[in-house]
């Protein structure tokens, strides 16, 4: 059974878009008004366990998250796509790239996890696990994560929309999914990929991504986004449409200049 997603776009150029472990596959909804929908078709899909699909049970894994992507796009006629992976997302798309590598055309990493786990000192680590269960947890989270300047009323906003939106039992097994996962050793680096990390973001900065996707993709670049920490979409929307869209269209170009 395919994945709950939405459309928008009807162009020549399919991109999947992966959601992190706070959002669902309206993640985005800020910046989706100002997609270019005659070049790109985005796809925003759920996991299990998250939006349309937060009563469907499953195991919560990132090679889940990646087949269950695949099955989408097969059944929606996709044969070739582009990937969008945001936080959590992140690893699931560089799991789809693994899995299928020919059918990848360009990745796009917003304020990403790398495929290869996050090592967390026992109290982040206590305060992430309890998150499922305790709203305040998650508004600590989401409030560190975004440099600590934000009104309060957004910090509540994302938290609970992310506590409606998921179910207590994926949450809480997708954090062992995201940072407990490493298959860094079967990347092959073919792809284009650009990385957007937020310049407020204390954890998924720009040095974390030179150690890991600058090492391992050899066509991979860096922006870091003003003005915005580890929510992009939310925080600058008009400037993260602007950033994906120009690489994916100039990736793509590179890509038919060189069959």
């Amino acid at each position: 059974m395919p994945n709950t997603f939405h459309r928008v776009g009807n162009g020549s150029h399919p991109v999947l878009v992966l959601h992190g472990w706070f959002g669902d596959a309206g993640s985005f909804e800020h910046a989706e008004p100002w997609l270019d929908r005659q070049t790109f078709s985005y796809i925003f899909m759920d996991y299990r366990g998250y939006g349309g699909m937060r009563s469907v049970g499953g195991q919560y894994t990132i090679d889940e998250i990646a087949v269950d992507a695949l099955a989408l796009a097969d059944a929606l006629g996709l044969h070739t796509f582009s990937l969008i992976g945001h936080s959590m997302g992140g690893v699931a798309m560089e799991r789809i790239a693994v899995l299928a590598p020919e059918r990848v055309r360009a990745m796009v990493a917003v304020a990403p996890v790398p495929c290869g786990g996050i090592s967390y000192d026992p109290a982040t680590r206590h305060l992430l696990e309890e998150a499922a269960v305790h709203l305040e947890n998650r508004k600590a989270i989401i409030n560190r994560s975004t440099g600590g300047r934000l009104p309060a009323s957004w910090i509540d906003w994302k938290s609970e929309y992310s506590a409606r939106h998921s179910s207590p039992e994926a949450f809480a097994a997708y954090l062992r999914a995201w940072a407990d996962t490493d298959f860094s050793d079967e990347i092959s680096g073919r792809h284009p990929v650009k990385v957007i990390v937020g310049e407020h973001d204390p954890t998924f900065n720009a040095g974390l991504m030179e150690r890991t996707y600058l090492r391992r993709y050899p066509e991979s670049s860096i922006e870091v986004m003003a003005n915005a920490g580890h929510y992009p979409m939310n925080e600058a929307p008009l400037a993260l449409v602007r950033s994906v869209e120009s690489f994916l269209a100039e990736s793509v170009k590179g890509l038919e200049s060189h069959p």
